[in-house]
């Protein structure tokens, strides 16, 4: 594995790094304290090619592999101050782009994905449920086969983007008998009779993408929206989150990159007793601290989009990262906060929605407790 990037690979980082800064930052404070999603900087970022970045040209993406594609979701993540806007982009890339560029049939592909990448849609991934949450296969939402499709009927919540998206990848199983080889993956426009939403639920962070619950009744899909075969939503399922599991958290890499470059520079700015509280060991420490789990987090992730580029399996490593990244960002965000002081715990500042934000970040794509069980499996214990 060589991780030296050239020239062109650190001036997309750069790129997405300045976008961010420009475009993406103004009034972020107040859609964090009011939970506000904004549908134009959802534009501007299809427009500067972020949504359709990995895509093949063919369906209006950009064709950058996967390390490019890492390199570009740091800067983003480094350089906007909304980590909600970030986990939407995220949602719809590795969840429902990804899925269908791999899955779909031609005609899935040529009438969703050029409108995916243009922002002209906003498309978003269903499958936890009251009673399926780590345990995403024992799903209770059903596809009954009708004459040319199927009806699904069943409830959704926790579904990121719900209250906006038009376009879900809905999962639901044929057959609750058959386990997780039931398991179907259906695309279902918003606009489909028999599909209901709920409101966006209130939430610690990621304030700037809404979360809620979808409700099926007797919703009737033809047959041609099916993604992949039957019985083959769990296999669909799980080769999204390893792209899941790479690119996304790419960005909380830039998010802990940021934190790191603001402790310096107040830590190096504020005195105490005369003189930088940088020259406090305890101060430090912290700092220091926060460098180690960037730059491991950072091998960890790269590795990842390593063996993906290499048409690897990476399973096992797509849940240590997820795992050891995301525990790192909330350790890093808790010093953060603690190296700022009182204007690290205070609102105004831009340190604690960070925290906030991190928290949340354990709990999506899988818990702790979650990776450590598939880590422990792939060690066979």
């Amino acid at each position: 594995m060589d991780f030296s990037w050239n020239e062109q690979q650190r001036a997309i980082k750069q790129q997405a790094l300045a976008f961010a800064r420009q475009h993406l930052n103004e009034g972020a404070r107040d859609r964090d304290a009011s939970g506000t999603f904004s549908h134009e900087l959802w534009q501007r970022c299809a427009d500067f090619g972020i949504q359709g970045y990995a895509l093949a040209p063919r369906y209006g993406g950009g064709g950058h592999d996967i390390m490019d594609t890492v390199l570009m979701m740091e800067g983003l993540g480094a350089g906007c101050r909304d980590n909600g806007l970030i986990m939407a982009l995220n949602t719809q890339m590795w969840t429902v782009q990804s899925s269908v560029e791999q899955f779909g049939s031609d005609a899935q592909k040529q009438q969703f994905l050029p409108a995916l990448a243009g922002g002209d849609i906003i498309g978003a991934q269903a499958i936890s449920e009251p009673d399926a949450g780590s345990d995403a296969f024992s799903l209770a939402t059903t596809a009954r086969r009708i004459d040319g499709g199927y009806v699904l009927n069943g409830v959704k919540n926790w579904i990121t983007l719900a209250p906006i998206a038009d376009l879900f990848v809905l999962y639901a199983t044929v057959d609750p008998a058959l386990n997780k080889w039931g398991v179907t993956a259906f695309l279902v426009e918003s606009t489909t009779p028999g599909i209901a939403r709920g409101p966006a639920e209130e939430k610690m962070g990621l304030r700037g993408v809404p979360y809620g619950d979808l409700t099926l009744h007797d919703c009737e899909v033809p047959e041609t929206n099916r993604l992949g075969p039957e019985g083959a939503g769990a296999s669909l399922f799980n080769a999204s989150l390893e792209w899941e599991r790479s690119c996304m958290l790419a960005s909380n890499i830039g998010v802990m990159e940021n934190q790191l470059q603001q402790c310096i520079a107040h830590a190096r700015k504020r005195r105490q007793f005369g003189q930088p509280i940088a020259k406090f060991q305890s101060v430090s420490n912290r700092i220091v601290e926060m460098k180690v789990r960037l730059e491991t987090a950072r091998l960890l992730l790269y590795q990842v989009a390593w063996l993906k580029s290499q048409g690897k399996q990476a399973v096992m490593e797509a849940a240590m990262a997820k795992l050891y990244l995301t525990e790192c960002l909330v350790a890093s965000s808790l010093d953060a906060v603690a190296v700022h002081g009182a204007r690290g715990y205070a609102s105004g500042f831009g340190v604690e929605h960070d925290l906030r934000d991190a928290v949340g970040g354990t709990i999506w794509g899988g818990t702790p407790d979650l990776q450590r069980q598939v880590i422990a499996e792939f060690l066979g214990l």
